[in-house]
């Protein structure tokens, strides 16, 4: 585990680095964990003014590890427990200040989710959104039902949420959730430009002016506790469990 979750913190931003090359930056349970503690930590020190999240090797996340829903699904599955990429989730609901994604290729479920929550999204040409739950007979998670229909409006919701699409970069930017598209290998230099040009201004009114942009934060929570609710019932569907191990068979041939 040790190193999967990189936190650097430099010139009043942190970089949050999801690194697992092995299995494309796939988000075990204690990786979320690490994710939900680094962004939690943030929010008492003031001289951190700024937050980016970002993968490593080409790739930003693949999402949750299929290998931990498979386990969650065949087991004894508590439905009053909250899961740790839901910890994770509700922690940047909860945070105070501005989030950047620097997305350079893949951002599966969960890692697609969680750049709808970021403020500036910066995407390489070979970045691609996709939320795969539907084809597994899960549900949307994260909120993603909520906040992507606002932003892209129902229909690329639909097609990305429900039939499973995947949004290629300038899809995303002309959706509205992606700002800029530059070539591959120069996200984090641009991410790291647009976190001075947010440090350089005043901490309080940045604060301030966000949550006004922003949905209430406990319409979000909300949302993501009734989607987690529905996920829970459908880990249970006895479709789900040969969904999963038909995807990890494929993976391994």
């Amino acid at each position: 585990m040790v190193g999967h979750i990189i936190v650097a913190d430099e010139e009043s931003t942190r970089t949050i680095v999801m690194r697992r090359p092995e299995k494309k930056n796939a988000l075990s349970e204690e990786m979320f964990l690490e994710l939900r503690d680094a962004v939690v930590s943030a929010q008492s020190d003031p001289d951190i003014r700024c937050l980016i999240l970002t993968g490593r090797s080409g790739v930003f996340t693949a999402g949750d590890d299929v290998e931990d829903f498979l386990t969650l699904a065949t087991g004894k599955y508590d439905p009053t427990k909250t899961r740790n990429s839901v910890l994770f989730l509700e922690a940047l609901v909860k945070n105070r200040k501005p989030v950047i994604a620097a997305v350079d290729g893949i951002a599966v479920g969960i890692g697609a989710t969680m750049v709808f929550h970021c403020d500036y999204v910066i995407a390489s040409t070979t970045a691609s959104f996709s939320s795969p739950f539907v084809q597994y007979g899960l549900v949307p998670e994260g909120a993603s039902s909520l906040l992507l229909p606002r932003m892209a409006g129902h229909q690329r919701a639909f097609a990305m949420l429900v039939m499973g699409r995947a949004i290629s970069a300038e899809e995303g930017r002309e959706a509205g959730f992606v700002n800029v598209v530059v070539p591959p290998g120069h996200t984090m230099n641009e991410a790291k430009k647009v976190a001075r040009e947010i440090c350089e201004l005043p901490a309080d009114a940045v604060e301030v002016s966000r949550k006004l942009l922003k949905l209430p934060k406990e319409d979000i929570l909300r949302r993501i506790g009734q989607e987690e609710h529905l996920f829970g019932e459908r880990m249970r569907a006895p479709g789900v469990v040969a969904a999963l191990k038909g995807f990890l068979s494929r993976k391994k041939k």
